[in-house]
């Protein structure tokens, strides 16, 4: 009797709301990822759709200028939002009620109460929806998560988030229009230092925050030579910086500053943790600790290259992979939620002229 023929692999169908520029990176990870196919693409710009149009992998996908009408169109297994922040809630909702899957760029979104709307409708749609942070997954914050994990650093004490840059106001997009993106540079890179370093302390709970911020650079035109020059000072309505501090239940601190506009020596984007028993740096990749007798740093002998987009790779495999096979979710609404808590209270912290706030 003739064995019965394996059915066919059914490949995950992506549609994207947003087509800018972050979704460059999405769409080249998804090129190494087989067991997907893009299908269709959503933006309000007809310039972005035709970019769309022509990406590898790309060229047979329906164009829309409406995400309900593509979600009501188009049988979509998976929906990665790449908008302005000001749409991750409402895009990701929709795509949830309409039976998808969901990836959403980083931050989640505007505020903790957006995310808790997003994961209960993530909960009642019973679909996965993960939040856009690859920096968690590079191989040296896989080192230090190991090494946390593993006791190496003893109980974590404090850790040191930079986010920083000397004169780095994107000219693209809405970055720079509050209404839009909630804030500036704390929501938009400093959001990655603080998710990779609260990912490698263990994820602790944050239970309180103070900030400060100033703007006092990108609200004023400039003929200074910069990689990113004539930005819209005239819509510029967020933070050139944003420094605070966030206290966790177990007793750990975190300091962070973030700018888009700041005079120091040179760009930075990385954070420091220190424990009882050692600490870790995320830029030299070391480990800094005691051992027979003397101070050692301990670098790995070898770390997997992790060029772009081998870390967008990354996140949206772990979320394919939960989808197909059921593996576990690692940056999930829950851990996008803790994160947007966090720099809410900074920013509100910042509205109170600095006085610490709760976070409940």
């Amino acid at each position: 009797m003739a064995s019965k023929k394996a059915p066919a692999f059914k490949k995950l169908r992506v549609a994207f709301i947003g087509t800018g520029y972050i979704s460059a990176s999405h769409i080249a990870a998804y090129r190494y990822l087989p067991e997907t196919e893009i299908v269709a693409g959503c933006d309000i710009k007809p310039e972005r759709l035709a970019w769309f149009k022509q990406q590898p992998g790309c060229e047979n996908a329906k164009c829309y200028d409406d995400f309900n009408k593509m979600l009501k169109a188009e049988k979509i297994d998976l929906v990665d939002v790449c908008t302005p922040n000001g749409v991750h809630a409402p895009a990701t909702i929709a795509a949830l009620k309409a039976g998808c899957h969901v990836m959403v760029e980083k931050p989640m979104a505007m505020n903790p109460d957006e995310c808790k709307q997003m994961n209960d409708a993530a909960a009642k749609a019973k679909k996965l929806l993960a939040c856009g942070f690859q920096i968690r997954y590079t191989p040296a914050v896989q080192m230090c998560k190991r090494a946390v994990d593993e006791g190496l650093l003893g109980d974590i004490l404090y850790v040191k988030v930079h986010a920083m840059r000397r004169r780095g106001v994107p000219n693209w997009g809405v970055f720079g229009q509050k209404d839009l993106q909630g804030g500036g540079p704390m929501i938009d890179i400093g959001v990655h230092q603080i998710e990779s370093a609260h990912f490698a302390m263990g994820e602790p709970k944050p239970i309180a925050a103070s900030g400060k911020t100033w703007t006092f650079l990108g609200n004023q035109p400039t003929s200074v030579a910069c990689r990113w020059p004539n930005w819209d000072y005239k819509t510029y309505t967020v933070e050139d910086l944003c420094v605070g501090q966030v206290r966790f239940d177990n007793g750990s601190l975190m300091q962070i500053e973030s700018s888009f506009c700041s005079h120091i020596e040179e760009d930075t984007a990385y954070w420091e943790l220190m424990g009882t028993k050692g600490g870790f740096n995320s830029k030299t990749e070391t480990l800094f600790h005691d051992m027979a007798g003397t101070m050692v740093n301990s670098k790995a002998g070898f770390l997997p290259n992790h060029a772009h987009p081998i870390d967008f790779i990354s996140k949206l495999r772990d979320l394919t992979s939960a989808i197909i096979y059921g593996t576990p979710l690692h940056s999930s609404g829950e851990e996008g939620m803790a994160v947007q808590k966090i720099i809410d209270g900074l920013y509100r912290s910042a509205d109170k002229g600095g006085a610490e706030v709760k976070i409940s």
